[in-house]
């Protein structure tokens, strides 16, 4: 196993996931005071809004964290010069190909992270100079792909030789522990960071998170060819009609437009796009950062525990 707390250089193999208005400062370095790496979202944002996230999380915290820039951003270029302007020790992408923009990364000091979704694509990043990938199963909150966390890692860690980074649906410690013994070096968790009390994200949402079910999510966008999940709620019931009546990729964008901002600021539950992945259902309360990364690690411990137990006989 390949050791992702020195590359990074934090305490525990946990990284905050990059969700889009709820990953920015408070939140990030929350977790990385909690001894994880924190990351802040751009999101759709531009340039400056990326820069004053940099520079107030660093008011508050000097410990390492991640600045997460999609590739699908018409901004791009200009968050990609600020990481590098501002140092930002880690650099995670997703929503396309950062190869171009690797090298320059690396000159810069950036340890550079891309979220794949396949094993090819994992390896076409290894040679582009990826320090790491993030193999996101399609169990996670907001953009997901097609193959389950559990069939991705294993493959993706018998693919390439940077370490691999388990996303989608973990939660705890029995997940945490499940994805190492899959090859993972590392977790990235997004749902459950959502409902600590550092994240500046609507009670309502937080409550709706906290109340769901193993069945609560739902997938919008196949037909569009960019699937999202989220919980289910009025606006769900919408979009999936209006899918089934073959909507247009324009009007689905349309109809979707304000929707994360509704659910995190707003706290509209009924039509906003309630992000969260299917380890909802697993999480059961509030906690800080902090607790939240100390549960996940000690239930972890249990499990490896019990795992000996198991192996040698004895009690488990």
């Amino acid at each position: 196993m390949k050791d992702i707390t020195g590359l990074l250089g934090i305490q525990y193999p946990i990284i905050q996931g990059a969700m889009a208005w709820v990953a920015e400062y408070h939140l990030a370095s929350a977790v990385s005071e909690g001894g994880g790496l924190g990351v802040i979202a751009s999101g759709a944002a531009d340039a400056d809004f990326l820069r004053g996230q940099i520079r107030s999380l660093r008011q508050v915290t000097n410990r390492p964290f991640g600045v997460n820039i999609m590739m699908m951003n018409p901004f791009a270029d200009d968050l990609m010069q600020v990481a590098m302007d501002e140092k930002a020790p880690v650099v995670m992408t997703g929503a396309g190909n950062p190869g171009k923009y690797i090298e320059r990364l690396k000159e810069a000091g950036a340890t550079v992270i891309p979220v794949i979704a396949s094993a090819a694509l994992a390896k076409r990043m290894e040679r582009a100079g990826a320090d790491a990938v993030v193999a996101e199963g399609c169990e996670a909150g907001g953009h997901i792909g097609e193959i389950t966390t559990m069939n991705l890692i294993p493959q993706v860690a018998d693919a390439v030789n940077i370490p691999v980074i388990a996303a989608g649906g973990i939660a705890d410690g029995r997940g945490a522990a499940a994805a190492f013994l899959l090859g993972a070096s590392g977790l990235q968790v997004g749902t459950r960071f959502l409902c600590a009390k550092e994240a500046v994200v609507a009670q309502a949402y937080k409550d709706r998170v906290i109340a769901a079910g193993d069945t609560d999510t739902v997938v919008t966008g196949r037909s569009t060819g960019h699937p999202v999940r989220v919980l289910r709620n009025k606006m769900t019931r919408e979009v999936l009609a209006r899918e089934k009546a073959n909507i247009t990729s324009e009007e689905f964008e349309e109809l979707m437009s304000g929707t994360l901002r509704k659910a995190v600021v707003d706290g509209d539950t009924d039509f906003g796009s309630l992000m969260a992945g299917q380890s909802a259902g697993l999480v059961k309360k509030e906690q800080s950062a902090a607790e939240i990364i100390t549960d996940i690690t000690e239930g972890m411990k249990a499990v490896y525990v019990s795992l000996g137990g198991y192996f040698e006989g004895g009690e488990r």
